[in-house]
């Protein structure tokens, strides 16, 4: 019935149906109508009898429950990653992989219900990159990993680096000399590069990038909180912070008025990811924006080259664009 609908023949019907995408633009869109207007819901063990394939990705994200319904990040990849998937007739199921117990039992599961993973990055990821390398199972990750000696994974990052230096560049011209970083964590991609950013804005400046003003951060509101309170005690005459993300800016805005400073008129803050949170903050954010529903939606894209039989490593890596509030 869908195929006559749609004016296709049953084998380009299946295929549309069964997630092939070797079928014309035109051909899928009217499978696609024809199918949500006859109600079709196809037998997807029928399905995977016949493909191999289950139609179903996982998400999978090595944090912890805490980190995942807090941080913005997250949602953002995850609506991304649906709406390159919805169109597919594939489902998305979320997956914690936050310690070796969960890890193991994500790769057992992934190699035999599902068609392959979308990784968000966590602490400590060597291990997990390690084993669904080992695994053959096709999976794209969110930012490159820093696990050393591998070419042969396909991510998708933002300019993680240049946006962080932007960050910096613009405190400078607002005549800030004083500039403080609470991080990323060391263990992951993106707190590194954006370390890197900041160091480089600085040394370009000629301005001190010493370890002084270097606090760690998790990409918590509370790590935010505490790091900003270490570096007014080291760094009483502070006059910026960049915070790799906005999270933890905002943290670092909580202890700033708690410790009777003005933002931005005694210490400007910027923050990273220009998300929700950036937006609605007092006084509001400035923040480096990267799109984090389209990197989400991109994983998906190249997940689903690779379910289809695509070999080639892919990697894309997304611009940033400094967003200016009230903060700076």
């Amino acid at each position: 019935m869908v195929a006559a609908l749609a004016g296709v023949s049953r084998g380009t019907a299946s295929r549309v149906l069964s997630g092939a995408t070797n079928v014309s633009p035109q051909a899928a869109a009217a499978v696609r109508a024809a199918a949500t207007e006859l109600r079709y819901r196809p037998n997807l063990s029928a399905r995977s009898l016949v493909t191999g394939r289950t139609g179903l990705v996982g998400l999978v994200v090595n944090e912890s429950n805490e980190r995942l319904f807090t941080d913005p990040f997250f949602a953002g990849i995850a609506r991304g990653a649906h709406a390159a998937l919805a169109p597919a007739g594939v489902a998305l199921v979320l997956s914690l992989a936050a310690d070796e117990e969960e890890r193991d039992r994500l790769i057992e599961l992934a190699t035999t219900r599902l068609d392959g993973l979308l990784v968000v990055h966590g602490h400590g990821d060597a291990a997990l990159v390690e084993a669904l390398a080992s695994s053959g199972l096709p999976a794209v990750y969110a930012g490159r990993t820093t696990t050393p000696a591998r070419d042969d994974l396909w991510w998708v990052d933002s300019e993680n680096e240049s946006g962080a230096a932007e960050a910096v560049t613009h405190l400078v011209a607002r005549g800030r000399r004083r500039i403080a970083i609470i991080t990323g964590p060391e263990d992951m991609a993106a707190g590194v590069d954006r370390l890197a950013g900041w160091r480089r804005a600085l040394h370009d400046a000629g301005l001190d990038a010493g370890d002084a003003l270097v606090e760690p951060g998790t990409f918590s509101t509370e790590s935010g909180q505490a790091g900003m309170a270490r570096l007014l005690e080291r760094v009483p005459d502070v006059d910026a912070v960049f915070a790799a993300n906005d999270l933890m800016a905002v943290g670092a805005m909580r202890t700033l008025r708690d410790a009777g400073r003005r933002v931005p008129d005694d210490v400007a803050v910027v923050g990273f990811d220009d998300s929700e949170t950036a937006r609605t903050s007092e006084p509001r954010l400035t923040s480096v924006a990267q799109d984090v529903e389209r990197t989400g939606y991109l994983m998906a894209e190249l997940l689903l080259e690779q379910v289809g039989g695509a070999s080639e490593p892919r990697r894309e890596i997304l611009p940033t664009r400094l967003v200016v509030r009230a903060s700076s």
